[in-house]
């Protein structure tokens, strides 16, 4: 069944943006009465059938509704700092929809290559994905903050940094099943000694990844895949 985004639906009728609109009547070749499915991001799964076909406001009427779709069992917040080609941060956000995840933060850190994000573009990605996995929630994409501003600020029960050096627990081992949980990832450079003391002053727990040295973008990746298999269980 084909998928539709729609963030601000509310009651038992439904008409689509134009470019929506375009896409369901004129590419997908969709008439009256067909069956589509619609998801708002917030974790409601539609069921409707297209009552009006036209391509500039394709008018649908709701026939089922299912709260809290595919929810997951744990909230799971991913910051990072962004990679110099942004194209690798895009591919793991990408990813890391389609695997489940809550919440992105971009870190702007000692060592960042890259100080700047496009919001806009990066929740693009993350709502195309989110369609493309059949998932009712999408992940909240926030703007560039400051290292230390976001350990400041950082509630989850759980909070973890991921480094490269001295004594750490691998992440597997450490996290509790069904917990809210934040994830730090650092740049290529890693994190700085300053930055990894300033976290573990404000109750994050240094851990790893496993033995391999991993780039930034496939430690997000393994990061959350890694909560997503432990709550699975």
């Amino acid at each position: 069944m084909h998928l539709f985004y729609t963030p601000d639906i509310e009651g038992g009728s439904y008409a689509l943006n134009e470019e929506e609109s375009k896409h369901c009547v004129r590419v997908l070749r969709l008439e009256e009465n067909d069956a589509v499915a619609l998801v708002d991001g917030k974790g409601n799964y539609y069921e409707a059938r297209i009552v009006e076909a036209h391509p500039k406001r394709c008018l649908l009427e709701v026939t089922a509704i299912q709260s809290e779709f595919g929810k997951r069992s744990a909230y799971v917040h991913l910051a990072i700092a962004p990679t110099k080609n942004m194209d690798r941060m895009e591919w793991m956000l990408e990813k890391c929809t389609e695997i489940g995840f809550d919440e992105i933060s971009m870190l702007e850190c000692d060592h960042s290559e890259r100080r700047q994000a496009k919001e806009e573009r990066l929740e693009k990605i993350a709502v195309a994905s989110m369609k493309q996995s059949l998932k009712a929630y999408l992940p909240r994409v926030n703007p560039m903050s400051s290292f230390k501003e976001f350990v400041q600020k950082c509630d989850t029960e759980l909070k973890f940094i991921a480094h490269c050096s001295g004594q750490r627990d691998l992440l597997s081992r450490v996290y509790a099943k069904g917990r809210s949980v934040t994830v730090l990832i650092g740049p290529e450079g890693d994190f700085s000694p300053r930055e990894v003391e300033l976290a573990k002053q404000h109750g994050f727990v240094a851990v790893s990844l496993g033995s391999s040295r991993l780039r930034t973008e496939t430690a997000g990746i393994a990061a959350v895949h890694t909560i997503s298999i432990l709550n699975d269980l």
